[in-house]
């Protein structure tokens, strides 16, 4: 990952995803696959977790948005994490999991 605020996000994220043992992946941005999906996929005991990192004060692109809603019109969990917020994923992946009400 490139050194820029939204990849420290990213790896800040990736280490709470590896603490919980979630499995993940970041899906290539190279053209060839759907545009617009968020920046990490993961799977949390057969649920989907989508996860749009951004940094500052950006915000998700429209189609972005459109994609995240897609996700949780599909049933998945689907979040848009910065540096402000990044223990919703780790409450989020309990949630999943089951040990969090």
């Amino acid at each position: 990952m490139a050194a820029t605020p939204e990849s420290a996000v990213k790896k800040r994220v990736k280490a709470i995803l590896d603490k919980h043992g979630v499995y993940h992946f970041f899906p290539p941005a190279n053209g060839y696959g759907r545009t617009s999906i968020p920046d990490i996929i993961c799977c949390v005991d057969g649920k989907l977790l989508a996860i749009e990192c951004k940094a500052g004060k950006n915000q998700p692109t429209a189609l972005q948005e459109r994609e995240l809603e897609l996700i949780r019109k599909a049933g998945g969990v689907a979040l848009v994490v910065r540096e402000t917020n990044l223990d919703d994923v780790e409450v989020n992946v309990l949630r999943l999991k089951g040990t969090l009400c």
